[in-house]
């Protein structure tokens, strides 16, 4: 981790496109600007674990999703179907 001390007005560059300012010093809180190009996602970091956690727990549920399994199930039929036609030896 690098650190790095700053003052209020002072500014960190990341990569060529993300400049981070220091605002504002007052008490125990530091206030930042972030300017970065609209596709970098910039979150706050209690956010982005809330975030990437609920992505889990879909991506979970999907998992189980009896729509999914039957449609994974089709799908793989079809393959094996194409495949016979083809002549091409099937997977087990």
């Amino acid at each position: 981790m690098l650190v790095l001390t700053r003052k209020a007005g002072e500014s960190i560059v990341i990569g060529n496109d993300v400049v981070i300012t220091v605002l504002e010093i007052r008490g125990g809180q530091i206030r930042i600007g972030i300017d970065a190009p609209r596709e970098v996602a910039v979150h706050r970091a209690e956010i982005y674990r809330q975030v990437m956690e609920a992505n889990r727990a879909a991506v979970r549920s999907d998992r189980d999703s009896p729509i999914l399994r039957t449609t994974a199930g089709s799908l793989e039929r079809l393959r094996r179907q194409a495949e016979s036609r083809r002549g091409e030896p099937e997977e087990s």
